[in-house]
Formats: C-alpha cells, sequence, structure tokens
C-alpha cells in the first residue's frame, strides 16, 4: 500500500513523502495512529493544503520534546521487584513499568513511547530506549532491584553477581571468627588447667586427711 506520511517515521521516510508499506502495517500501525494517510489523489491534496499548518505543529512538538530529553536523557529509576538469589524476576517489567516510573519521578511519559525488545526479567540496570517525538529519542536507565539498599550498591557499579559473592564472602568470614573464637576459649581452658578445687581428690590427699584425724 501506498500511503503519505503525516510526520517521521524511524527507517521509513519524513513528512509528506509518498512511501510503500505492508497492508498490515498500513492497517494495523500507521494509519490508526494517524502517522500517514492512504496515497490517493484527495488525501495528497489534503495534505498539501494542510502541511504549513502540520509543519507547525510538528515544530512545536518537537521544542516540547526537546526540552523534556534535556532533563530525562540518562535518569536513572528504580523498581522495585521480588526475585530470586540469582537475580531472575518473579514476573517482568514492561513498558508501563517504565513509564510509570517515570511519571512518579515528575516526568510526563507514556508507555507508548517506551521501547523494549521484550520484557524485563532481570536484576540489574538496563537502558531503555525512550520516543518522545518522531525527531527526538533519549535513553533512560532502569535500576530494577529488590530494595532500595540493593538498588544503591547496583547505581555504585555493582552487579547482582558481585552483590551475592560479597554476601556469601561475609558470611564464611562471620563462620571463619566463629570457629576461631571457640577455638581460642578451648585453648585457654586446656593451657589454664583444672583448678585444685575442681580436681579429683587423690590417694594421697586422702591419706593426709586420715592422720590429720
Amino acid at each position: 500500500m501506498d500511503v503519505i506520511l503525516l510526520e517521521r517515521v524511524a527507517k521509513l521516510g519524513q513528512m509528506g513523502e509518498v512511501v510503500s508499506v505492508k497492508d498490515g502495517y498500513a492497517r494495523n500501525f500507521l494509519l490508526p495512529q494517524k502517522k500517514a494517510l492512504r496515497a490517493n489523489e484527495t488525501n495528497i491534496k489534503a495534505f498539501e493544503e494542510r502541511k504549513a499548518q502540520l509543519e507547525a505543529r510538528n515544530l512545536e512538538t518537537r521544542k516540547e520534546a526537546d526540552a523534556l530529553a534535556a532533563k530525562l536523557e540518562g535518569q536513572q529509576f528504580v523498581i522495585i521487584r521480588s526475585a530470586s538469589d540469582s537475580g531472575a524476576l518473579y514476573g517482568s517489567v514492561t513498558t508501563r513499568d517504565a513509564a510509570d516510573a517515570a511519571t512518579e519521578a515528575g516526568f510526563s511519559l507514556d508507555r507508548k513511547q517506551v521501547a523494549l525488545s521484550r520484557p524485563i526479567k532481570d536484576l540489574g540496570l538496563h537502558t531503555v530506549h525512550v520516543n518522545l517525538h518522531p525527531e527526538v529519542d533519549v535513553d533512560i536507565v532502569l535500576n530494577v532491584a529488590r530494595s532500595t539498599e540493593e538498588a544503591q550498591l547496583q547505581a555504585s557499579g555493582k552487579s547482582i553477581q558481585e552483590l551475592a559473592a560479597e554476601e556469601e564472602a561475609a558470611a564464611e568470614f562471620e563462620i571463619a571468627e566463629l570457629f576461631d573464637d571457640i577455638g581460642a576459649a578451648q585453648l585457654d581452658e586446656f593451657e589454664e588447667g583444672p583448678s585444685r578445687e575442681d580436681s579429683p581428690e587423690t590417694e594421697e590427699d586422702t591419706a593426709e586427711d586420715s592422720d590429720k584425724a
């Protein structure tokens, strides 16, 4: 199907261009999203009459997108989720979760503007592409963690594997210290030996006591 683009569409063309696309892509995306019109004589003429208005609106929305992009680019948003020790999420993080996290932080973002090739299913830092305007894109970072403390550690550059290794090493160190303390206590007791009061009576002690009597 031939369509005339009403705005720039990535990997397809600029506003005003007539391009050929698959029928399904046109019917399911371009036409219902009002990104294009069927390229017939009537629509092409209508576009030419509205071209100046469309370009002015596009310029205005791009200015707004540029202003938002300057603030949003590189921002990191924390999303708390339950996960296994290996870092696999019990569920996934979707475009809606990303948009909600940004919106809660004060940025107006719609889930349709978030591009995810697949849902996020692991803890860690995930770079996500956001389309603010046909001509304005930015990247944000989703910090998916099990707690705020874990998110802070991940933000400092530590992976879930490194955090798990540190926790394991700390646990092993505590166990080693406990055994060292127990060993030291037993050694002290052995070196001191039993006190006379606690030692059993010998035959000589018994004989002495009989003579005194």
